[in-house]
């Protein structure tokens, strides 16, 4: 079993999908073969997105989704031994427009999203490879991510 937290920047609106994110996140955790994970995707705004990626990664423009590894271990009262993964941080600003680019429903992106933001938590990097429109991926994060796409993609969460 694992942890997901969900949240929205505060004074955004909520999305009408927010409480499908935890389920499909926890499906998606579950197929990569992870367990005890603790993981927190936070709905911001491109504003809040644009910040946190000059912050993080010096650059200054906002982006779909960030990641950020936290990596400790820690065992509960219960003995049982959790993975604190990390946070993810998805623009909903960004969302339609990636929908749009790449020719997909926005419920596609935002699967697409999330799987990347939770494979990004477990290690795995692209390095200068990214999605493009009718190109197969190489880099084994990329084929992981299609495959798990290819898993869920009859999954509804908007």
């Amino acid at each position: 079993m694992n942890q997901i937290f969900v949240s929205c920047e505060e004074g955004l609106d909520e999305p009408s999908w927010i409480n499908n994110i935890e389920p499909f996140a926890q499906k998606v955790v579950e197929a990569a073969g992870y367990d005890g994970e603790e993981i927190s995707i936070l709905f911001c705004s491109d504003p809040m997105i644009k910040e946190l990626n000059a912050n993080y990664r010096n650059i200054d423009a906002p982006t779909d989704v960030l990641s950020f590894e936290n990596g400790e271990e820690y065992t509960d009262e219960e003995g049982k031994e959790w993975f604190q993964a990390g946070d993810i941080a998805i623009s909903v600003d960004t969302l339609p427009k990636n929908a749009e680019y790449f020719e997909v429903s926005q419920n596609e992106e935002l699967k697409r999203l999330i799987i990347h933001g939770i494979l990004h938590l477990n290690g795995y990097d692209h390095g200068e490879e990214h999605v493009e429109k009718g190109v197969e991926p190489k880099c084994e994060m990329l084929v992981l991510q299609k495959e798990l796409m290819e898993k869920f993609e009859s999954y509804g969460l908007i």
